[in-house]
């Protein structure tokens, strides 16, 4: 049986995955991101779901690639970032999972 996945849970992980993709990707200073896990808000209905995620959530990702790691190492949100549905969002997103 699945357990079903809070709407704040869901969050913390898609923040957790952009932080992780961030660390990952070589990002220059003028185009560092906020760090922020709300920022992946438009993730939440992959995260929580078997949807595919959406251009707007791929994006976010990318965006907060440089924060994944940080999203990693917080044990408030290493367990959303490390979900299989984390794993697979940003696999559909084109984006190498981070290795912090």
């Amino acid at each position: 049986m699945m357990r079903r996945v809070s709407s704040v849970e869901a969050v913390r992980f898609v923040m957790v995955v952009l932080v992780a993709v961030a660390a990952l990707s070589q990002v220059h200073v003028a185009e560092a991101a906020t760090c922020s896990p709300t920022e992946l808000s438009p993730c939440l209905a992959a995260l929580t779901s078997s949807a595919p995620p959406s251009g707007a959530c791929c994006n976010k990702l990318r965006q907060q690639r440089p924060c994944l790691c940080g999203y990693l190492r917080d044990p408030n949100l290493r367990q959303y970032v490390n979900s299989p549905n984390a794993k697979r969002i940003v696999a559909t997103c084109g984006i190498p999972y981070p290795r912090c």
